[in-house]
């Protein structure tokens, strides 16, 4: 019977504090953790590089005058972290079939930098008020209805693709189809779920009485409060992390094909576009600033799409039918 060697970390196998032999390990900030795929436990992110929480951060973090303040952020971490655990499984940073090319995303940077500047000089030099409330209400337009129509771009490209794609190719494809139609359904029952657990939410703590009497009744105030609206919140936290993923690689549709991504991006650049336009006219300014404007947004993202699907033909070997 062997003894493995003590492990290089804060403490031993056993549980014990770390033997003196043990090399030191090394340190990642928290703020650099919160970028991986999970989020460190709550009791790592109060005790720090320290072995221990400190039973002074636990009196402040409880006292009776600030149990308001700490408890809805301590739960609320909890929430958030679990959330992102599952945002991530279902949507991954990089999916399969993804390739990541690191020219391409330093050019979509900058254009999306350029783009932003752009729209907010011109706001400041042509604009005024009513064109600012303009520009919000586009800004909460897209973020409310960017996820349908991606879904309905995504849909109508992954058509004509299997309508261009050998017979051959298209089992093939098929197969790779139901993960990205069950994430999308994962994605779409969430916003579902958004409006009825807030209304379930306000119903069940409509039943409550206004005051709490005593600590009993506070403690239950509490624990309804927290069974109402914790669902809710885990499925906002949810949305935030699960929609960047999922919007930017188009459901996890690479698998299906490398440049599909590209191509709903271009198709829905072009809807929001037109929507835009729909609703609140050209942008402020000269007319033909205004129209520069208009097809410099969608001309420049079709471009850069088109640039990284020809990288991929050349690079990798990524074909419409093949």
């Amino acid at each position: 019977m062997s003894i493995d060697a003590p492990r290089p970390s804060g403490r031993s196998p056993y549980g014990g504090p770390r033997p003196a032999s043990d090399p030191p390990r090394p340190y990642t900030p928290l703020w650099r953790r919160s970028r991986e795929d999970e989020w460190p436990p709550l009791g790592e992110v109060l005790r720090g590089r320290r072995e221990q929480v400190r039973p002074g951060v636990l009196l402040v973090l409880f006292l009776p005058c600030l149990w308001w303040l700490t408890v809805p952020l301590l739960v609320g971490y909890q929430l958030a972290r679990t959330a992102r655990r599952m945002a991530r499984r279902v949507f991954p940073v990089r999916p399969e079939g993804h390739v990541e090319d690191p020219e391409v995303l330093r050019v979509q940077r900058v254009r999306a930098g350029v783009g932003l500047a752009m729209s907010g000089v011109l706001l400041a030099v042509f604009g005024g008020w009513k064109d600012v409330a303009d520009a919000q209400q586009q800004f909460l337009n897209r973020l409310l209805f960017a996820p349908w129509f991606a879904l309905l771009s995504a849909a109508v490209v992954v058509a004509l693709l299997f309508w261009a794609a050998r017979p051959g190719t298209r089992r093939a494809m098929r197969t790779q189809l139901w993960p990205a139609g069950r994430s999308a359904l994962c994605y779409f029952g969430a916003w579902t779920l958004v409006p009825l657990l807030f209304t379930t939410a306000g119903k069940g703590m409509s039943l409550l009485p206004s005051s709490a009497n005593g600590p009993a009744g506070l403690l239950l105030w509490v624990s309804v409060m927290f069974v109402c609206w914790a669902p809710f919140w885990w499925v906002i936290f949810f949305l935030c992390f699960a929609s960047g993923p999922a919007l930017r690689h188009a459901f996890n549709l690479s698998a299906l094909h490398a440049a599909l991504p590209a191509l709903v991006t271009s198709v829905l650049v072009w809807v929001f576009a037109f929507l835009g336009l729909s609703t609140g006219g050209l942008p402020p300014g000269p007319v033909p600033l205004a129209v520069c404007a208009f097809l410099g947004g969608p001309v420049s993202v079709t471009v850069v799409a088109w640039w990284e699907i020809h990288r991929l033909r050349r690079r990798h070997g990524v074909r419409w039918r093949g």
